[in-house]
């Protein structure tokens, strides 16, 4: 029998039941693997370890999306996660400092040389210096980063010029302001779809920086932003692939909404 998309996250595990899994079931074939780790379980003890990870690397070469949830990686180092992923995501976990630093030594290859798709979500030690690590080492496509409260403008300032081939990027309760929208707007011309959730402050002048983003065909502005219809129409017209508006969560009356509506007759809302 081929595993080739496996989610164990339902399930309750161990380190044994793992290694099991991994010798007998887990092959060449495995694209893709979701795990649960102990972070909010009773006994606190987290089965995931170095050498299981790397153990996963060597048996499972065609790996390409990893999914970790509620897991401790803080003991873990960087460097025992498999070189094939192209995706990652984490979720809920706790992560050290260092995590996705580049080694000091230039010999030493990349540790995710393929990654082109990260998400986090709820990461709380998820930071300015995380974020300028991975984007610096990869290529990434699609970056999504929700409840990460520790990124911070700076920290997207550092970051954007090595995101310059991000496609995809969605940031959902982030501490950012209008700053960090000019430097989105400044280098990741590549961006085709674009999503604000939950963010602290947005207004007309951030806005704005948008509409530098020609490729774009998917804005996505949801929440308490303090927006202007006529900002928001201004942006959208000045995208011309702009093909789908979402102003979910926005206090607009519906008078002004078809306003928006009337003045972008490509878009879908």
């Amino acid at each position: 029998m081929l595993w080739r998309f496996v989610d164990l996250r339902p399930y309750k595990l161990s380190s044994r039941i793992l290694w099991h899994l991994l010798r007998q079931y887990l092959r060449n074939s495995l694209r893709v693997l979701k795990v649960r780790g102990a972070l909010y379980s009773m006994r606190k003890h987290e089965f995931l370890s170095p050498a299981l990870l790397q153990a996963l690397g060597k048996q499972c070469p065609s790996l390409y999306h990893l999914c970790l949830t509620q897991a401790d990686l803080r003991r873990l180092p960087y460097d025992c996660i498999p070189s094939s992923l192209k995706s990652m995501k984490l979720s809920q976990c706790e992560i050290p400092v260092v995590w996705f630093q580049k080694s000091a030594s230039p010999e030493t290859p990349r540790v995710l040389p393929q990654l082109q798709h990260l998400m986090i979500h709820n990461v709380s030690a998820f930071s300015d210096q995380h974020l300028l690590n991975i984007s610096s080492q990869t290529s990434l496509r699609t970056l999504t980063l929700s409840g990460t409260y520790r990124l911070t403008d700076t920290g997207i300032q550092r970051a954007a010029p090595y995101l310059e081939d991000l496609e995809c990027l969605v940031l959902r309760k982030c501490v950012i302001t209008d700053a960090a929208v000019h430097f989105i707007g400044r280098h990741m011309k590549q961006l085709r779809s674009l999503e604000f959730s939950n963010t602290c402050s947005l207004t007309d002048a951030g806005l704005a920086c948008l509409a530098a983003l020609k490729c774009l065909e998917t804005l996505h502005l949801e929440s308490r932003f303090k927006l202007s219809p006529d900002a928001i129409v201004a942006v959208c017209q000045a995208l011309p692939q702009l093909r789908n508006l979402n102003l979910d969560g926005i206090d607009f009356e519906d008078q002004t909404i078809h306003k928006i509506q009337a003045s972008l007759p490509n878009c879908r809302f």
